[in-house]
């Protein structure tokens, strides 16, 4: 089994633009991902996230280990879709992470990472 981080992109103003059938697709589109990784593997936790202009940024001036740090308002990356939501899972392979992140949605744009151990 892998675990992967399935990021979930999208354009905030679909939701907020979305009638009712629209919403009801969305959410039916997250029980199907969820009967799969019940199915397949295990589903060890997702979250849906703030909107983006309650994000902040945090890095080192100049990327030094000891450069002053600097807080931004706001998401780092300036594009119409912003992450939005994530979902923490273990599957038997990438394979099986595609085709659960094909379940979700059609209007996200969806990243997959496997995680790695780095103890």
């Amino acid at each position: 089994m892998t675990r992967f981080v399935i990021l979930i992109a999208y354009e905030s103003s679909d939701w907020d633009d979305a009638d009712e059938e629209t919403r009801d697709y969305y959410f039916r589109a997250h029980d199907a991902f969820s009967t799969y990784l019940a199915e397949h593997g295990t589903e060890h936790s997702s979250g849906a996230l703030a909107e983006p202009d309650r994000a902040v940024t945090v890095r080192r001036a100049g990327r030094a280990r000891d450069g002053e740090v600097v807080v931004a308002e706001g998401p780092f990356a300036e594009t119409a879709e912003q992450v939005g939501g994530y979902y923490d899972v273990e599957l038997p392979d990438l394979e099986h992470a595609i085709t659960a992140a094909s379940l979700l949605p059609a209007a996200y744009s969806v990243e997959i990472r496997p995680t790695i151990d780095i103890t």
